[in-house]
């Protein structure tokens, strides 16, 4: 019997693996951000992507593309302001052909000197399966201040 109990465990927990690994959370994601902008009063775009972004210093420098190198300072936290990861003032530089895809898009909404927020489903981030401590299906939401383009 416990064997059988066990057995019948492994099949629904894998069956439940399955199920959430192919969920769709863009419906779920879309109103995430949305009632995060609407708590946190803020100005945000929408690209047809479904990044959400929020230009609090537009810049004046160069402004990227999507192939260029970059260095940028950032603070990337869950709506609940739970912080997952944090850049210190001199940022990380790297190509913006070598990160998520909502930051390859989100970066280039920016000039050199330009600061604000990138608020990504998880369609344009880690997807249904997540990354280290980033959960699956999680929204990300990103402090960024755009340092250089090298």
């Amino acid at each position: 019997m416990k064997n059988i109990l066990i057995a019948f465990t492994l099949v629904l927990f894998t069956a439940c693996s399955s199920k959430d690994a192919s969920k769709d959370f863009t419906v779920e994601n879309d109103l995430d951000i949305q009632t995060y902008i609407a708590e946190n009063n803020l100005t945000a775009q929408k690209s047809s992507s479904g990044l959400y972004y929020v230009i609090d210093t537009p810049g004046t420098g160069t402004q990227p593309t999507t192939t260029d190198n970059v260095t940028v300072a950032y603070k990337g936290y869950f709506s609940d302001g739970t912080v997952f990861d944090q850049s210190n003032a001199n940022g990380i530089s790297f190509s913006l052909q070598q990160v998520i895809a909502g930051w390859t898009e989100g970066i280039t909404y920016f000039k050199e000197g330009g600061s604000g927020i990138l608020l990504i489903p998880s369609s344009l981030g880690y997807g249904n399966k997540g990354r280290s401590s980033i959960p699956g299906g999680a929204v990300l939401i990103f402090d960024i201040a755009l340092i250089s383009v090298n």
